[in-house]
């Protein structure tokens, strides 16, 4: 029993006419271990300058716990101050993690230390990046983004673990109806096949990034991810041309959540047993 994980493929750079035709289109992840060669921000962004930068705020931290049934997706665990938390993920390690920080609010001049990679396809969202920071062993559970977008993620200052499946496999991963996450209750980089067994023979595709490495996430794409060391990624959004693609993003962002959140309002730890159950059953049932 296993899982079925080959490398992502690697390229030095890319033209635009070979990402679109054998990465967009296709909806293939992609390691672009040169895109960042022209960015201030390689060089520039250490810890101690965007400790500087960013200054003191408060920031909200994100830990490996299970989800609070009675909460909306995405509460924090705890709070602390930035710098103090640069401080922690540079000292030890750690699973608190900062989730989609956006530095641009705090340090707009970090705007110009990166550029969206635009030479391969348009639809960026220039002025709304979103920096991740993590100590070494956290994890960020297995997901995909809510709003459907491409991605490009550069990593920065360490190494970090990714595993990445195609949506076919939403059901066998068990994924919580009226949610974009996986059951929590398995390690998808080290699962026990005997309790959850539709988990056996999914094909994934996995990376090791390092600095300055780019990973491009296509829309949809099932992500599970894990700080190897104290560090940090910032992700480059950008849209698809696809209407139904867009449609659905709408739904998730409005009707979807909206839902999900009254009913964990009304019913609480029911909601979420129901949840779960209904994933496990969705799960066999595919296997069968």
């Amino acid at each position: 029993m296993s899982l079925i994980l080959k490398p992502i493929d690697r390229v030095d750079q890319i033209s635009k006419e070979d990402f679109i035709k054998n990465y967009l289109i296709p909806r293939k992840p992609l390691v672009i271990k040169d895109m960042t060669k022209t960015w201030p921000a390689l060089e520039k962004w250490t810890f101690e300058y965007i400790k500087e930068t960013v200054g003191d705020k408060i920031v909200p931290l994100y830990d490996s716990s299970k989800a609070d049934p009675s909460k909306p997706i995405n509460a924090a665990a705890a709070e602390m101050q930035f710098g103090d938390y640069i401080d922690l993920i540079r000292r030890e390690p750690t699973d608190l993690r900062i989730f989609f920080f956006d530095p641009i609010k705090h340090a707009p001049g970090l705007l110009n230390d990166y550029c969206p990679p635009k030479d391969l396809m348009g639809g960026f969202l220039d002025k709304y990046p979103g920096m991740f920071f993590g100590g070494a062993g956290s994890v960020t559970f297995l997901h995909y983004d809510i709003d459907l977008p491409h991605i490009f993620h550069t990593h920065f200052h360490g190494r970090k673990h990714i595993i990445l499946f195609d949506y076919k496999w939403h059901t066998r991963l068990y994924k919580i109806p009226f949610a974009t996450y996986a059951l929590e209750d398995y390690d998808i980089s080290n699962p026990d096949f005997e309790k959850f067994p539709a988990l056996d023979g999914i094909e994934g595709v996995e990376a090791f990034l390092e600095h300055g490495e780019t990973l491009f996430m296509p829309t949809g794409m099932w992500h599970w991810m894990k700080y190897l060391d104290g560090s940090f990624s910032i992700s480059l959004r950008a849209w698809d041309k696809s209407w139904a693609i867009k449609a659905k993003s709408l739904y998730n962002l409005t009707i979807q959540r909206k839902f999900d959140d009254y009913m964990k309002k009304a019913f609480s730890t029911k909601y979420m047993d129901w949840k779960e159950r209904l994933a496990i059953k969705r799960a066999e049932k595919a296997i069968k």
